[in-house]
């Protein structure tokens, strides 16, 4: 009797149906030796594949690369972008779409696999990813999945058995990518760019269907609405890393998605001391993705978005052009009112006085000016423990305080819930740097995976609040030398 291997795998290939130049059909490259790092048993859980199947060695051929599941249609998706300003070319030159998983819910998700081998879009790069910044990818975009932020999600690191040349010799991984989708703003530059109007408008409703399933088919403004959900998802998607301390590092229009998630980790990291410069990223000289520049750079590259639609927000140029001009202005207002109640929420505020926003800026200006750590004053408000900050002998903090106490009391609200707002919105623990470079020097140089095993324990529930989450909450000992991530894909 011949034995049925159930795996969970159910793809639809619906991308692929799209016109040709929007990819390249190209199977992975397979590796020497595939070996399982780490599996999101949860993740696959939840998108219906069979967790024992995945750990196995024909689960594990398939998350390297080696064998193409039944049903997936591997493929290497074309797009442009502005990289640091500057427009290029561009595509996955080391990842591939396997297909869309379609889950037991009904739900449909992209499964990628990134540091698959060269593509028609390598360029010069060799296609492959290094074990460490796979294993960053899959901390960070986990821990900003249960921070409550939309984001891409990791299903798996596979080790290959290559070694890979970055800055130095490094072991080579492909990290399996769960996304709503990796249309990207630099998809539709590209259509803009190379494609006709034909294939730009086959890609907006391709969009629209997949993400924005609202907006009528014979909806004479369905572009406008468009870009307006688009605006709507990046403005609340932006309002959220700054109310966490995240820094993208590398906030390019290839690394905006149109489905509103955080996608790409590379020289990503969450700001300790409060400092709207921040930069982490190695190759960033002019702090062009600082953290207190993320909002800005967000509504430039949802302009670029904009030009690209002209052509189907109206047919008279001009009207286009107001159309598009009238949505793009509305960012601000609408990520500033996402900013400012995320704020209200840390600081425990239920309604709104004309003096919030000033409340929120002076104590960010005492953060900034006394160096102290973003993460842990709020935890500490949110505790009612104002004695566990650094500022607390600080004058400045002690009048503030007190205005903020008085804030808070003309509110009908009981003092508990007070608290439990301030501690559902403010974390007790984020991937803090020093930790997370710790449990990659294990992982990667030791090939002890405990550090991380339970770091991501910890990072699943931040806000928990619990005593066993205060080794987390330590700041490392200061540094002469900045902290700096590298792209290193």
């Amino acid at each position: 009797m011949e034995t049925i291997i159930k795996t969970g795998w159910n793809f639809d290939t619906t991308y692929a149906r799209l016109p040709h130049s929007f990819f390249s059909i190209i199977n992975p490259t397979p590796v020497p030796s595939p070996k399982l790092a780490i599996l999101n048993n949860s993740l696959a859980a939840s998108l219906g594949l069979d967790v024992e199947f995945l750990q196995s060695i024909d689960g594990t051929a398939i998350l390297a690369g080696n064998h193409v599941p039944d049903g997936a249609s591997p493929l290497a998706q074309a797009y442009a972008g502005h990289q640091f300003g500057n427009f290029t070319m561009l595509g996955d030159g080391r990842a591939v779409l396997l297909g869309e998983q379609i889950t037991p819910k009904g739900e449909r998700y992209d499964i990628q696999l990134k540091g698959s081998g060269r593509t028609p879009y390598s360029r010069r790069g060799d296609g492959r990813a290094a074990l460490g910044p796979m294993l960053r990818e899959y901390i960070i975009s986990e821990a900003m999945h249960a921070l409550g932020i939309s984001t891409t999600r990791s299903l798996a690191v596979i080790t290959t058995g290559e070694i890979v040349q970055r800055e130095s010799e490094q072991p080579g991984a492909i990290l399996t990518r769960v996304a709503a989708s990796h249309i990207r703003v630099g998809t539709f530059q590209y259509a803009a760019k190379w494609g006709s109007i034909e294939d730009l408008r086959v890609l907006a409703d391709y969009t629209i269907e997949r993400h924005y399933p609202l907006i009528a088919v014979d909806d004479a403004n369905r572009y406008v609405y468009l870009l307006k959900q688009v605006i709507n998802r990046q403005a609340e998607l932006i309002a959220k890393w700054q109310m966490v301390g995240f820094v993208h590092g590398v906030m390019n229009t290839d690394n905006m998605t149109v489905s509103g998630e955080t996608i790409d980790y590379g020289p990503c990291a969450f700001m300790d001391t409060y400092d709207p410069a921040t930069v982490f990223s190695s190759i960033d000289a002019h702090g062009r993705y600082a953290y207190g520049n993320q909002p800005y750079i967000a509504g430039w590259n949802l302009a670029r978005f904009a030009e690209t639609l002209l052509p189907l927000l109206h047919s008279d140029p001009e009207e286009a052009i107001k159309l598009a001009q009238n949505a793009i202005a509305g960012f601000n207002e609408i990520y500033h009112n996402n900013w400012l109640t995320g704020m209200r929420a840390k600081l425990g505020l239920f309604n709104h006085e004309s003096q919030d926003e000033a409340l929120i800026q002076d104590l960010l200006g005492i953060l900034q000016k006394n160096r102290a750590d973003y993460t842990n004053t709020f935890r500490a408000l949110a505790l009612d423990k104002p004695e566990d900050t650094t500022l607390i002998a600080v004058e400045e903090f002690t009048k503030w305080y007190e205005l903020w106490k008085a804030r808070i009391g003309r509110q009908h609200e009981s003092k508990s819930l007070i608290l439990d707002l301030m501690q559902s919105s403010n974390p007790a623990v984020i991937p803090r740097n020093h930790l997370v470079e710790s449990a990659l020097e294990a992982a990667v140089k030791h090939d002890d995976f405990s550090l991380m095993h339970r770091l991501l324990e910890v990072l699943a529930a931040p806000y928990a609040h619990s005593t066993e989450q205060a080794d987390y909450t330590i700041l490392p000992e200061s540094s002469d030398r900045p902290y700096r991530t590298f792209c290193g894909t």
